[in-house]
C-alpha cells in the first residue's frame, strides 16, 4: 500500500508521515513526477501544480482518498474523481490565520491609499493624500469557511459591523451581526461598504462576480478577493474600477494566473495585487504534515478524515472542519 506525497516536503516530513503509517510504502513525488506516480497511490496527499492525467489515475483503480494540502480542490476535483468513490478531504481553514493577515495588507493598502503613495515614494515626493477608515465601515463575508470565520474573528474588534453570506448559514460566530444564506448575496452587496470573497471555486461561483454582480454593489465600495481568481471576471472588474464603481480592489488572485503583463490591472492606482502568497507561512509545510498525520490515522483507524469535501460542492460542511485549524 502506497502514499505519495506532492507537497513541499523535508525528509522529516517524509519520516513524519511514515512513522503515522509505519506499514506503508511512502513515496515523495514531488511536482517532477507526480504525474508518473499517481496512478500508483492508494492515498495522495498534496496539490498538483502541473497537469496529471486523472483518467490514468481514475482506470488504475488505486486510490482511495485525496487529502490536499490546500483549501481550494479545483486542482483534483475533476468529474471524474467527482463521480467516483474516492473519499477528498480539504485543508480548509488551515491556514486562516494567514489569510486573514494577507486581507488586511491588502484592506488597509487601500484605505490608507498605499498604492498612491508607493507611486510618490518612487518619485520621491512627499504629498499628503487623502486617505480612508476601517472604523465604522459595514463589512461584508462571502463565504464562512474557516478563512471566513478567522476573518470575522480578527475584525470585529475594528467597531464595524459584520455581515456575511453562506451556502450552509449555520452555526454562525459570535461576531457577526447577521449571516445569510448564499441567495442573499444582493442583499450584503448593497450594504456592505467593503466585499470580501473567501468562498470556493466551483460550478456555482465560477465567473460569479460578473459586471451585473459589480454594479449591485455599494457605488465606492471596495473589493477584496482571496479566494480564487476565477470568481471574478477580470473584465467586468476593470470596467467598474473605470467607471468609479468600485473605488479600488485587492486582489491576492486573479482570474488568469500569472496575471497577463498586458493586464490594466497593474497600472491602476485603485489596485493593490499580490500573487496567490495568502496562505502562505513559515510553518505551511509542518502544520501541512501535522494535520495530514491526523487525518491519516484517523482514515487507517477507519474513522472519516477531518474536512472531507463534498464533492459536488467542492468544500466541506462546517460540522466535518477541523475545529482546531480556526479555533
Amino acid at each position: 500500500m502506497r502514499i505519495v506525497l506532492c507537497y513541499p516536503v523535508e525528509k522529516r516530513h517524509v519520516a513524519q508521515i511514515q512513522s503515522a503509517a509505519p506499514d506503508w510504502e511512502v513515496v515523495n513525488a514531488g511536482q517532477e513526477r507526480i504525474d508518473e506516480l499517481l496512478p500508483t497511490a492508494d492515498i495522495f496527499i498534496g496539490h498538483a501544480k502541473v497537469p496529471v492525467n486523472w483518467d490514468r489515475v481514475l482506470e488504475s483503480g488505486r486510490l482511495k482518498w485525496i487529502q490536499s494540502s490546500a483549501a481550494g480542490l479545483d486542482h483534483c476535483l475533476v468529474p471524474g474523481v467527482i463521480q467516483s468513490d474516492i473519499l477528498v478531504s480539504s485543508a480548509s481553514g488551515l491556514f486562516a490565520p494567514q489569510v486573514a493577515e494577507q486581507t488586511f495588507s491588502l484592506l488597509f493598502g487601500l484605505l490608507r491609499k498605499a498604492p498612491l503613495f508607493f507611486r510618490a515614494e518612487r518619485k520621491r515626493e512627499f504629498v499628503r493624500l487623502p486617505t480612508d477608515d476601517l472604523r465604522g465601515k459595514t463589512v461584508g463575508i462571502v463565504g464562512m469557511g474557516g478563512n471566513g470565520r478567522m476573518l470575522a474573528r480578527m475584525l470585529k474588534p475594528w467597531e464595524i459591523k459584520l455581515v456575511a453570506t453562506d451556502h450552509f448559514p449555520v452555526d454562525p460566530p459570535a461576531e457577526l451581526d447577521e449571516l445569510w444564506p448564499a441567495d442573499r448575496l444582493s442583499d450584503l452587496l448593497a450594504v456592505s461598504d467593503i466585499v470580501l470573497l473567501t468562498l470556493p471555486l466551483n460550478v456555482h461561483t465560477h465567473g460569479l462576480f460578473d459586471e451585473d454582480q459589480l454594479n449591485q454593489m455599494r457605488p465606492g465600495a471596495l473589493l477584496i478577493n482571496v479566494a480564487r481568481g476565477a470568481v471574478v471576471v477580470e473584465k467586468a472588474l476593470i470596467g467598474a474600477l473605470a467607471s468609479g464603481q468600485l473605488a479600488g480592489a485587492g486582489l491576492d488572485v486573479t482570474e488568469v494566473e500569472p496575471l497577463s503583463p498586458d493586464s490594466l490591472l497593474w497600472d491602476d492606482p485603485k489596485v493593490m495585487i499580490s500573487p496567490h502568497v495568502g496562505a502562505q507561512s513559515a510553518r505551511r509545510v509542518d502544520d501541512t504534515t501535522d494535520f495530514a498525520c491526523v487525518n491519516l490515522q484517523r482514515y487507517l483507524s477507519g474513522e472519516l478524515p477531518y474536512n472531507r469535501v463534498d464533492k459536488t460542492l467542492g468544500f466541506p460542511h462546517p460540522s466535518v472542519v477541523w475545529r482546531a485549524a480556526i479555533n
